[in-house]
């Protein structure tokens, strides 16, 4: 039995009816490439021993009674392969938009909660007996870096590895526990709570030296959250998701990072900036002012914290979707991310997970539901537009489960008031942009992902006379 941490557990005391809090990853797998099949049975049964390299796919959330404390992990002892692992046929001819159009049809869909939080879903019927495997894994047991920790597990660097497991260990079976347990361990916690009330002194000397840097420096840092304009995706989302993608070559991008001496992120945001200012156009919705993106920051590496699987914290960055010239976009980003970049160290890589310690369920569950039942996301200034997480992947080729990778498209959670959420995640030589939205808010996403690498050809023409 392990307790979720607070930043975990809140994943699932935010997650609503519409506001769905699982994060996606569809792979698609090239058998041809090294003159192979696919075998459905095969490909099952190796993911069925690969398991135990992975507790948090056979354990599932127990919640304590009336939520007096953070949910705990359990063994699944009813845990079913079956249940988790579902095939399907593309139909003929249905090309990119279509396997899309099923990607997103699936990501719109909840986690069951009584059950391991994950799905893994095989499509086949792709051309070139190519085939799609859609993996769906809760926020609450998998970030950026621990899904690539995740997805390791069933890779390796050759095809066809058969992985044998050692002889299991003659264990007792972890006893489930008890709701009298559980409520008498939260009494037994409540004390640690009063620990909530050292936060706040903390946090008003980290805004005091905040304000001081930037009257120190005249810079303006990290833009603040409320001040984003608003958008069409910018109001409260239905469960219904649109999903689009799209693969890009990373030296592409390496080559335009080195020639105005920035680094990838910035050019990430910069392309998904130039990518919106086109979609936004064409809509005749664009902003005066700038959107405003949140960017997930990982601090596996920074953290004190050992428990719980997220680590992250966040920053706020300007797209400069209202700037024409993308070299200036592809430059003033860089400028702010440097001062972001120093304002987050300031704040701390555990200040979010401090305080989503001591996160009281049931106000957050009461308020998640108010917020999303209420459509208040609609009756406020904009907190941020949309999120835009850049994940480090394999440099190498990958072979998961056997089968060759020919891509990797991560899809992100959206939010109310945020509709629209963009991943990007490099592979073996590509760069793979997933983007996610609401379909009521974003139906044309396909619209954002042609402009990507229009965006990315611009940027390359301008590196390369200046070279």
């Amino acid at each position: 039995m392990e307790r979720l941490t607070g930043l975990d557990a809140s994943f699932l005391y935010l997650e609503t009816d519409t506001q769905l809090l699982h994060v996606c990853a569809m792979l698609i797998l090239d058998p041809a490439t090294d003159g192979t099949e696919f075998e459905y049975g095969a490909f099952k049964a190796e993911l069925g021993r690969r398991l135990p390299l992975i507790p948090a796919m056979t354990r599932r959330v127990h919640f304590v009674p009336f939520n007096l404390d953070h949910p705990v992990w359990v063994a699944d002892s009813a845990f079913d392969l079956d249940y988790h692992v579902r095939r399907l046929a593309l139909p003929s001819g249905a090309g990119d938009k279509g396997l899309a159009e099923l990607a997103a049809d699936i990501a719109g869909r909840p986690l069951d909660r009584s059950r391991p939080l994950w799905e893994m879903w095989v499509i086949e019927g792709l051309p070139n007996g190519k085939v799609a495997v859609l993996s769906k894994y809760h926020h609450a047991i998998v970030d950026g870096i621990t899904g690539t920790n995740m997805m390791m597990h069933l890779c390796d660097m050759e095809p066809g590895v058969t992985y044998d497991p050692p002889a299991p260990e003659t264990l007792a079976a972890e006893p489930e526990p008890s709701d009298i347990q559980l409520a008498g361990s939260a009494l037994l916690g409540l004390p640690g709570k009063l620990g909530m009330v050292g936060m706040v002194p903390k946090t008003l000397g980290i805004l005091g030296g905040l304000v001081q840097r930037r009257r120190g420096s005249g810079n303006r840092g990290m833009p603040l959250p409320f001040t984003a304009p608003r958008t069409p995706f910018n109001r409260a989302i239905t469960p219904h998701r649109s999903i689009a993608f799209v693969q890009t070559e990373l030296s592409d991008i390496k080559e335009i990072k080195t020639a105005f001496g920035v680094k990838v992120n910035d050019v990430v945001l910069a392309v998904v900036g130039g990518a919106l200012r086109r979609y936004l156009e064409r809509h005749d919705e664009l902003p005066e002012t700038s959107l405003l993106a949140s960017v997930p920051v990982s601090t596996h590496e920074t953290s004190r914290h050992d428990a719980g699987t997220n680590k992250v914290s966040t920053i706020f960055a300007r797209l400069y979707t209202d700037l024409e010239d993308p070299v200036e976009r592809v430059l003033a980003i860089a400028a702010d991310n440097r001062g972001a970049k120093e304002e987050h160290d300031l704040i701390g890589a555990d200040f979010l997970q401090d305080w989503a310690k001591y996160a009281p369920p049931n106000t957050f569950q009461l308020a998640a539901r108010a917020y999303s039942s209420f459509k208040l996301a609609e009756h406020h200034p904009v907190v941020h537009n949309l999120v835009v997480s850049n994940v480090p992947g394999p440099n190498f080729p990958m072979y998961f489960l056997g089968v060759r990778v020919a891509s990797m498209y991560p899809f992100g959670p959206v939010f109310h008031g945020a509709g629209l959420t963009a991943t990007v995640i490099s592979n073996n030589g590509h760069l793979d942009f997933g983007f996610i939205a609401c379909r009521e808010l974003v139906p044309d996403v396909d619209a954002i992902t042609d402009a990507v690498p229009e965006v990315i050809t611009e940027l390359l023409k301008v590196a390369r006379e200046k070279a």
